[in-house]
């Protein structure tokens, strides 16, 4: 059987709710303004050059993105694309109670399956790339089927574990208290595509003022190789793998990031055996080669597996 790579883009529409909750310009009408092109300029953008190649990929929409250019978000709809979560303002997860992340989960979920036609989000991307404790808790008893937040690989999808713990360094204490080994929690239903900092347009290509280490002059077609390299290395040493990237229109809506993104796809499409996929369709593949372990907490509306009996 010939190898198979899925790659495929996620795209995560911060536009204003990026400003609001994560980049610090929420007091600012400028920065506010650089979230409005992100939605009326980048989002048509984007969907423009998707469409000349052909290929459906998965949008991340915080709800007020939706909410603040629903023309926009129709398009993309239309269009054919797969729309997941991104919280709601793009807040920071670990900064709230768990009221506040469950009440934020249940009003953009009906907000994503109302405007899609009754069709519920299956993916989530966590805001700031940051997930509390009871983060993939939350996402399984709401059903969701896959996340795309955590690092623990690049190129592979797998199931999250949840409640991993581990004990921080504490100088004003004995050694002995401190030096522990991590404690890995239990493997979830949940499957995981994986993020990566380093498939990721905004990073290097975002100019954010209040960020004291912030780039954005950063010159394309560097980000362009950067990508090049770490897909030619696991083209040849990975076998089957996934490519998730994550890009943003308020980044790759820009020209010079849309003329980098079309030269890598024209790259991607000289390889064999390699798909373009929605993030989704990675995860069903995944799910449909691979069980969780037995007894692993299955998102609702998924059968639970049984532990085996010993006897």
């Amino acid at each position: 059987m010939p190898r198979r790579v899925l790659i495929g883009f996620g795209i995560d529409v911060d536009a204003v709710a990026g400003w609001l909750g994560s980049y610090g310009g929420e007091d600012s009408p400028l920065d506010i303004s650089r979230g409005m092109y992100a939605g009326e300029v980048g989002v048509p953008r984007l969907l423009k050059l998707l469409d000349k190649y052909s290929i459906k990929t998965t949008w991340f929409i915080p709800g007020h993105s939706l909410e603040t250019f629903p023309e926009q978000m129709a398009a993309v709809r239309d269009a054919g694309h797969e729309i997941g979560l991104h919280g709601y303002s793009h807040e920071n997860p670990v900064s709230m109670t768990v009221e506040q992340q469950r009440d934020i989960l249940d009003h953009t979920y009906k907000l994503l399956t109302d405007f899609n036609h009754g069709v519920p989000p299956k993916g989530s991307v966590a805001p700031w790339w940051e997930t509390s404790k009871e983060g993939t808790n939350l996402l399984l008893e709401k059903g969701i089927e896959y996340d795309h937040s955590s690092m623990a690989h690049d190129c592979q999808a797998f199931y999250l574990r949840d409640q991993d713990t581990w004990t921080k360094i504490d100088y004003s204490a004995k050694a002995h208290t401190w030096m522990k080994p991590l404690q890995k929690g239990n493997e979830t239903g949940l499957v995981e595509i994986p993020a990566n900092w380093y498939l990721d347009d905004l990073p290097p290509m975002m100019f954010i003022k209040s960020s004291s280490n912030s780039h954005g002059w950063v010159n394309s077609r560097d980000v362009e190789q950067l990508w090049k390299d770490m897909f030619t290395y696991c083209y040849r040493e990975e076998g089957d793998f996934i490519f998730p990237i994550t890009i943003h229109p308020d980044v790759s809506g820009r020209p010079h990031v849309l003329l980098m993104l079309e030269r890598f796809i024209q790259w991607v499409n000289t390889h064999d055996n390699v798909h373009w996929a929605t993030l989704h369709e990675m995860a069903s593949e995944f799910r449909a080669k691979k069980e969780p372990v037995p007894g692993a907490k299955m998102p609702k509306g998924f059968p639970q597996l049984k532990v085996k009996s010993r006897l």
